[in-house]
């Protein structure tokens, strides 16, 4: 197997009290660069990170969580990354799983692969989600968008909401993800976009914990983020069935940025989309 480069991104926001525990439960050995993209800390985060090592990339203004990782993945392009582990620096996913995560990629066996926190478990309620203290109306509302997602996509994921997953640069490189949503929907819109561009996506399991320093979406705004997964593939299904069409989930990467970036981001903007086009 030929030398792969592995660059973890950490979207960050107020990271500070999690980030040290999360960085040093990477295994050695295993990760090329880790770059944290910081969407306005009110905290010390950015020092934290600083004094770790890491490369730090600091917004002017907070540009949400989706906004946050376009920075990631554009970094993470730039500094030639052959694979993208995206890990969330709040310590609620165990990072000691990314050679478990990233083999998949390394294979060759799928471009995207999620650390699913429900998979494994014997029956609904005995997942490990659960016993890891996921709330229960969390745990059921990410089956129930999990299902839908299933049925609309084609695919037969056990979770689509995980803040852990990893990209091949294959991938990133093809989908149009500059043109997905700032706010938390952007997770769901990859996986749509690897649906839609015939990218294989597979899942490994791993264990979450919940605890009061772990980042998570309250009642309300997990209502509002349900409403638009739902939207998100309410629209898919229309550009499926050639009821209207979106660049979403049909341009490419290198069509939706300039061209003078293009340079800087993309390998081989020509080959590169020939060859994902040949083989999809």
């Amino acid at each position: 197997m030929s030398y792969q480069r592995v660059v973890v991104v950490m979207p960050a926001y107020n990271a500070a009290r999690t980030l040290e525990r999360t960085y040093h439960d990477i295994p050695p050995g295993v990760v090329d660069h880790v770059i944290l993209v910081d969407d306005v800390s009110q905290d010390e985060t950015v020092a934290v990170a600083q004094r770790l090592g890491l490369q730090v990339v600091i917004h002017v203004q907070n540009r949400g969580y989706g906004g946050n990782q376009k920075t990631c993945y554009l970094e993470a392009l730039r500094s030639d990354a052959d694979i993208v582990v995206m890990l969330h620096p709040d310590y609620q996913y165990d990072s000691t799983r990314i050679p478990a995560l990233i083999e998949p990629i390394c294979t060759g066996q799928c471009d995207m692969v999620l650390g699913s926190r429900l998979l494994g478990g014997n029956g609904w309620f005995k997942s490990p989600a659960l016993q890891g203290g996921m709330p229960i109306w969390k745990y059921i509302s990410n089956r129930f968008l999990t299902i839908c997602e299933n049925h609309v996509l084609g695919q037969h994921l056990s979770e689509c909401h995980t803040g852990f997953r990893a990209y091949s640069r294959r991938l990133l490189e093809t989908i149009p993800f500059v043109l997905n949503s700032d706010d938390f929907v952007f997770d769901t819109e990859m996986i749509v976009q690897a649906a839609a561009f015939g990218f294989h996506i597979g899942e490994v399991a791993v264990e979450t914990r919940y605890f009061e320093e772990a980042s998570s979406v309250n009642f309300q705004r997990s209502i509002v983020y349900g409403l638009r997964t739902l939207h998100v593939l309410a629209r898919y299904s229309l550009h499926q069935r050639g009821l209207q069409h979106y660049a979403q989930f049909s341009q490419h990467l290198g069509d939706v940025i300039s061209p003078y970036h293009s340079a800087t981001l993309l390998r081989s903007p020509i080959k590169q989309r020939a060859k994902v086009d040949s083989e999809n």
